[in-house]
């Protein structure tokens, strides 16, 4: 018979276990290899996992927005918090600027990959010198901007300006060619003055350097609802800027060509976000907290300064007009053709 030898350490574990049969030790190996083999499968796992989520992770997008606070140009910030781009598997890394000329500069030079309410005309002219920009919706038909002066002030229009100082945002600026329209439209004689964004025009006209300061909502709403501030004039007044596109969402042409689908994601995540705006009223308590405006003057800035069809990104309108008087400021040399436009002007198609 033959006799099974033992280990000699197994003297130290017999008073446990046992002596053990080879058998048994074979058995222990064998277990021993199966959960290794089990924390390598766990561990390859683990590995690959991460690999998936960091093939599946958000696409990120730098965006340069004007004017933070606006309810005009908020559904980038409100459509992440909310979650909207999220759901598209976009990220967005939000560039806050002083205006539409910070902007445009920012997306000319590819330092941002999409650039939000940039003036039509101004993106126009760029465009027809040669600079990479491809509009990809609209960011504001009709105007929202309003005129104010300081409520001791004897003017009461714009009828009123002759010889007068009028400040607008930047050159080339819708804010700009509204002021430039006013001007033409009541025929009176005053000077318009680039005096940046809404909060450096109020300084500036209520020390008195510039007679009347324009601004966007909701910023000087609380100042008229307090008395120190008159509204003499909104930019709506002027029938032909009702209809025309007169503020875009670009994209760097470069980046455009490189990330389409990204872009198509993004515009539609936007799409939502302004569903969401005017549908839900979480969205104006959020907007609110975002503006710093307490809520019944966000509702007002909603309903009474931007009607919804107005923000809608597949609205293009009035470009003729809009072309006419940036040919008529000499801002732009000649209308653009057919194919210019159709070169600058690619909104994606809805993505379900």
């Amino acid at each position: 018979m033959m006799r099974k030898s033992v280990r000699p350490d197994c003297v130290q574990r017999s008073q446990l276990a046992g002596c053990a049969s080879e058998e048994s030790l074979l058995r222990l190996a064998r277990n021993e290899s199966l959960e290794g083999m089990k924390a390598a499968t766990l561990a390859l796992g683990l590995a690959l996992g991460l690999a998936a989520s960091t093939a599946y992770a958000d696409d990120s997008i730098k965006l340069a927005v004007g004017a933070r606070g606006n309810w005009e140009t908020a559904a980038a910030e409100l459509g992440q918090d909310a979650g909207f781009f999220k759901k598209r598997s976009v990220a967005l890394d939000i560039l806050y600027t002083q205006g539409s000329g910070e902007t445009q500069q920012a997306a000319i030079s590819g330092s941002v990959g999409i650039g939000v309410g940039l003036g039509t005309t101004s993106v126009m002219s760029a465009f027809a010198k040669g600079a990479p920009l491809v509009a990809i919706g609209n960011a504001s038909t009709g105007s929202s901007e309003f005129w104010y002066v300081p409520a001791n002030s004897p003017l009461q229009s714009m009828k009123d300006a002759a010889g007068k100082t009028v400040g607008f945002s930047t050159a080339g600026s819708s804010s700009h060619m509204e002021v430039l329209a006013f001007l033409k439209h009541y025929a009176v004689d005053a000077r318009p003055v680039a005096t940046g964004g809404t909060a450096a025009t109020f300084t500036q006209v209520m020390s008195g350097q510039v007679d009347i300061g324009w601004s966007s909502p909701p910023f000087g709403m609380a100042a008229a609802h307090e008395g120190k501030i008159r509204i003499i004039a909104r930019g709506n007044e002027l029938p032909h800027f009702r209809d025309q596109t007169i503020r875009l969402i670009v994209a760097n042409a470069g980046w455009l060509d490189a990330h389409r689908d990204v872009a198509a994601r993004f515009v539609q995540a936007y799409r939502d976000t302004l569903e969401w705006m005017y549908g839900d009223p979480a969205a104006l308590e959020a907007y609110a907290k975002f503006s710093g405006a307490p809520v019944a003057i966000a509702q007002q800035v909603r309903d009474e300064f931007y009607p919804k069809d107005g923000l809608m990104v597949d609205r293009i309108s009035g470009l003729d007009a809009v072309m006419a008087d940036g040919v008529a400021n000499r801002y732009l040399a000649a209308p653009l053709t057919r194919d210019q436009l159709g070169a600058l002007f690619q909104v994606p198609a809805p993505v379900k």
